[in-house]
Parts: C-alpha cells; sequence; structure tokens
C-alpha cells in the first residue's frame, strides 16, 4: 500500500507525539509527594517499576497508569481529528497512529527536558499497542503479569511481552505498518534494557 505523505503532517504529528510522550510522570509524582528525585532511587529510571523502589505503591500505580494513557492518548486524538483532514482516508490515518505510537514512546525514553534519558518505553509502549490493537495489546499485559507474577523480574516480563507483540502482529494484523510499528516499539524496549539484558544474562538483575 502506498502513501500519499504529506511531510508537514508527519512532522508534526511526531513532534505532537514526541512531547506528549516525554511528560516524566514518574519524576513529577514522586517529587510531588515528597519522595525526592527518583532519578538518584534504585536504577535512576522514571518508570513506575523504579517508582515502586520507594516503597509507594500508590504512587507507582498512579505512574504506570499516566506513562501508559500517554500513547493511549495521542493515538485517540490523532484518530478524531485526521479522519477529517484526509476525508476517511483509513490507511493514511493507520500510518499516522503509527507514527504518533512510536513518537510517543521515543519522547517517553529520550525526553529533552531530562537530557533524554526517560523511561524504558515498557508502560508508554502498552498503552499504544492497546490502542492499536486491544486483542494483542491485551496478551502482552497478560503475559507481564504471569511472567512477573512467577518470576518476579519486571525485565524479564517486559522483554518476553514486548518479543511476542510484533510476532502477534505480523500473525493477526492485515496491515503491515501496524507490524513494523510495533517492532520498532519493541526494539526500542530491547533497547532501554541492554543492562538489564546483562544482568539477566549473569543472574544478577534484582527481583520486583
Amino acid at each position: 500500500m502506498t502513501y500519499d505523505l504529506n511531510y508537514l503532517v508527519l512532522g508534526s504529528i511526531f513532534i505532537f507525539g514526541y512531547f506528549l510522550g516525554s511528560i516524566p510522570f514518574g519524576l513529577i509524582l514522586t517529587k510531588k509527594s515528597g519522595l525526592g528525585d527518583i532519578r538518584i532511587i534504585g536504577s535512576g529510571n522514571i518508570g513506575a517499576t523504579n517508582v515502586l523502589r520507594t516503597g509507594n505503591k500508590k504512587i507507582a500505580l498512579f505512574t504506570l497508569l499516566l506513562d501508559g494513557s500517554k500513547g493511549a492518548v495521542a493515538i485517540y486524538l490523532i484518530t478524531i481529528i485526521l479522519p477529517k483532514v484526509f476525508d476517511n482516508n483509513l490507511y493514511m490515518v493507520e500510518f499516522y497512529q503509527c507514527t504518533v505510537a512510536i513518537s510517543a514512546v521515543v519522547g517517553h525514553c529520550f525526553p529533552i527536558w531530562l537530557r533524554f534519558k526517560g523511561g524504558k518505553g515498557v508502560a508508554t509502549g502498552f498503552g499504544v499497542i492497546l490502542s492499536l490493537n486491544l486483542n494483542i495489546g491485551i496478551v502482552a499485559l497478560l503475559t507481564w503479569v504471569l511472567i512477573a507474577k512467577v518470576f518476579k523480574i519486571s525485565s524479564m516480563s517486559a522483554l518476553i511481552a514486548y518479543f511476542l507483540i510484533p510476532i502477534l502482529m505480523f500473525y493477526y494484523e492485515t496491515e503491515f505498518i501496524y507490524f513494523l510499528s510495533s517492532f520498532i516499539i519493541s526494539l526500542i524496549c530491547f533497547v532501554q534494557h541492554r543492562e538489564n539484558i546483562k544482568r539477566l544474562i549473569n543472574r544478577s538483575e534484582p527481583k520486583i
């Protein structure tokens, strides 16, 4: 399928998704709650797993939900606005949905506000995958929960879930762009977990 791209729209959508995804909810919530700077706690990550290391489960849950909502909201807004712009051209809308999905994850992982040192993209990625394909998103979430419950290692749970996502997209989504975007998001997730992968191999990865 060929796409008649409007590069101004493409750039605007990518920037929109990036800045929405770059909102560091973990850092904001921990500071507002008097828990200090999350970047000097545990792994130094701004995501929900590291927030959980503060001992405040409520703030960790809010971080998880808000980080997940960033990508979902971005896709939702694109889905509402773009059909009017492209005269209900489904293929173009899907392409830009995938664009904003990727940019939201990029924004979370590399936020300009934090010198490009952000999270690992797990929650934000789940948010966009759920929005692109609800069934695959649910399977991925259940996989994460199951592996986390059995092994109690967050990074292992995320890596297995994100390994499965592009495979499921390839087999169950008719549009190649969905597979491609899920592959890119999973690749970002794996790159952000490179230190965790080393610790998993060395059997030194801390448990939840």
